[in-house]
């Protein structure tokens, strides 16, 4: 495919200007852009200066190109892991219980962005005294079947009930219930601490 100028643009990042190749005594047009020798380079401040190459000099550029010159053997190490990048934590994305829009309907992707997050289910019930409840606080109470409106009280004894249920001296030294009884014990140790049942 030939340009205006005559020359082809098959070339990724080729951008036709009237500006002079910046290798020193060369009068090709400079289309191809190169990182900078010394001068400021892309950042927070903006994106930098840039030197711009004729084909012959881009290549002779590319080709001499090391962009682990100047690391160390441990930071060229660090950047040729495969995970390279990914220790690095992140925010989790949640689904938030609704499905997703879908794009088709919206001609704006940050309409479709708000509307998953307007229609987004409520979360659960407090309780009626107000205090807040964790969601691992809701799991270790399901995990002893209780809702989350008990008190202290009826956490204790129904912590009792169930270590009576699958403790081995009441089941005939049967030993098949030890994963019941300790996920009970750790459920009843992690709530009874929290402020919702001091």
């Amino acid at each position: 495919m030939a340009s205006a100028g005559g020359k082809t643009s098959k070339f990724h990042g080729r951008v036709e200007s009237d500006r002079h190749c910046s290798h020193a005594g060369c009068t090709e047009h400079g289309e191809f852009r190169a990182p900078p020798a010394g001068g400021r380079r892309p950042g927070f401040d903006g994106p930098g200066e840039w030197r711009w190459l004729c084909l012959d000099h881009v290549r002779a550029f590319n080709s001499g190109y090391n962009y682990f010159n100047g690391m160390s053997p441990e930071e060229i190490e660090a950047a040729q892991t495969p995970y390279g990048g990914w220790e690095r934590e992140t925010r989790a994305f949640s689904a938030n219980g609704s499905p997703p829009p879908r794009w088709a309907d919206f001609t704006d992707p940050l309409d479709a962005i708000g509307a998953r997050f307007r229609h987004a289910p409520p979360g659960p019930a407090p309780r009626n005294d107000g205090r807040e409840l964790s969601p691992a606080d809701r799991k270790n109470l399901d995990l002893l079947g209780l809702g989350p409106d008990i008190d202290r009280r009826a956490l204790r004894l129904r912590y009792a009930e169930l270590v009576r249920r699958y403790h081995p001296d009441r089941n005939g030294g049967d030993r098949s219930y030890e994963k019941a009884l300790q996920a009970v014990i750790r459920a009843y140790t992690e709530l009874k601490g929290r402020p919702a049942f001091a």
